[in-house]
């Protein structure tokens, strides 16, 4: 099997630096993914807590980013064990809005990893069609 990488794109009608905001800042994470207890920052600590739980769901360190148009950190989750994986984020300005792009990489391999792999990549799908929804609610209010 070669490596499982899970890879999307999504178009959002906001300019880069507010959709930055949305991978970034506390309060934008918690609309429509995991809450850190502060902002993504290079070289820090990445703990994302449940809204509703409060339970550490997501941990690993902000590796590099360059706003508003790279952000990369370590990524793990219980059912992954010990493994480490890696998300990145590519923000690019289009005509209406950015293009973001999600490349989800060093995800556990193997037949038996198969079903961790889609619940992320389903996990990814939600949380994507949670950000437009609030993306494009605040923008057009």
């Amino acid at each position: 099997m070669t490596d499982a990488v899970l890879r999307k794109s999504i178009f959002l009608r906001a300019e880069p630096e507010t959709v930055w905001a949305y991978l970034t800042k506390p309060e934008r994470l918690a609309e429509w993914f995991h809450k850190p207890e502060r902002p993504l920052a290079q070289g820090q600590k990445l703990e994302m807590f449940g809204t509703t739980s409060g339970d550490l769901l997501i941990w690993g360190e902000v590796r590099e980013a360059r706003p508003p148009s790279y952000l990369e950190y370590s990524f793990t989750v219980k059912p992954m064990g010990d493994a480490v994986s890696i998300v990145k984020w590519t923000l690019e300005p289009v005509a209406g809005g950015t293009r973001l792009d999600l490349l989800h990489e060093g995800l556990p391999q193997g037949a038996d990893a198969f079903g961790l792999i889609l619940a992320l990549d389903n996990g990814w799908d939600e949380h994507f069609g949670k950000m437009r929804a609030s993306l494009h609610e605040t923008v057009d209010a």
